[in-house]
């Protein structure tokens, strides 16, 4: 505890420390691995394959998860908390972010049916013409966002049951979530920004990069979005053992444990999204030694 401010187990202190404590919660949040946070912002943020685009959907992504923070924290004032913070409701979330973020993916291809995951040693037919992608609307983090911001983890449970409660009126009481989302839009924006330098910096033609980061984000969010939704149906139909986790020493929320979230987190961002990354790289590199001139700078 530094100042009045404790981020593991804060209690109301002043308005002040309370929405600093808020604002600090809301950087930790972003920084540590959440699967409602980095999933979306990579994906986003990859098919942006710029560093303005990759900053643009971190912060449109970002900015609509602290305006539903806010709101949230407005109810939670009211004591309405009962309606959003019960586990059934948390998988919900998942169910409805898997379904946002397979239709993105599909939306992304250009197609109708799932896309073809290429991993290593899985061999994909010659013969088979992909579809073109889609550039992702701009729009399209903002609404993850504010849906993504309705999953329940200890951050959250901590504004809107011990901050926003305590703030002095209804005039205040969307602040504490507002500036736990300003925290997490902090380094949630740097962070889109990073993946979106990332993308582009590949040495190949525009085009070439084009079409990697948006098969990226097309396979991220679609297989992605799978995970979510079975991971949502599996904690719906077996609340326990979705909430098995193992204790770690390390007194940071979202670090405190292992389980079944950090492992959907792992599946998304690095199973999938950093894999087909490298996968559609290879397979354009092949293409440009094959066919010099299919692709130009």
């Amino acid at each position: 505890m530094i100042g009045g401010v404790n981020l593991w187990d804060p209690t109301h202190v002043s308005f002040t420390v309370d929405l600093l404590t808020a604002f600090l919660l809301g950087i930790v949040h972003g920084v540590t691995p959440d699967e409602h946070t980095w999933p979306i912002t990579f994906s986003y943020a990859v098919g942006g394959y710029s560093t303005a685009r990759g900053l643009r959907a971190g912060l449109l992504f970002s900015l609509a998860f602290a305006i539903q923070a806010a709101f949230a924290s407005e109810l939670a004032f009211f004591g309405f908390t009962q309606w959003f913070t019960i586990a059934a409701f948390d998988n919900i979330v998942y169910v409805a972010v898997g379904i946002v973020m397979a239709a993105a993916g599909l939306f992304a291809m250009g197609r109708g049916v799932l896309p073809h995951l290429h991993l290593p040693g899985l061999r994909r037919s010659e013969e088979q013409t992909p579809a073109q992608p889609r550039e992702l609307k701009w729009w399209m983090p903002a609404v993850h966002g504010f849906i993504a911001g309705w999953g329940i983890d200890a951050f959250s449970a901590i504004i809107y049951t011990t901050l926003a409660p305590a703030m002095p009126s209804a005039a205040t009481g969307w602040m504490p979530g507002f500036v736990f989302g300003c925290g997490t839009l902090c380094v949630q924006a740097a962070a889109g920004a990073a993946f979106g330098a990332w993308a582009m910096r590949r040495g190949l033609p525009n085009e070439a990069i084009r079409t990697i980061a948006l098969t990226t984000a097309a396979r991220t969010l679609t297989w992605g979005g799978l995970a979510f939704a079975v991971f949502g149906v599996f904690g719906l139909a077996f609340p326990g053992a979705a909430d098995i986790a193992l204790k770690t020493p390390l007194r940071v929320h979202n670090l405190d444990t292992l389980g079944l979230p950090l492992l959907l987190l792992m599946v998304v961002v690095l199973g999938v999204g950093v894999t087909s990354f490298v996968s559609a790289t290879q397979a354009c590199r092949r293409r440009l030694l094959t066919e010099p001139a299919a692709m130009k700078p």
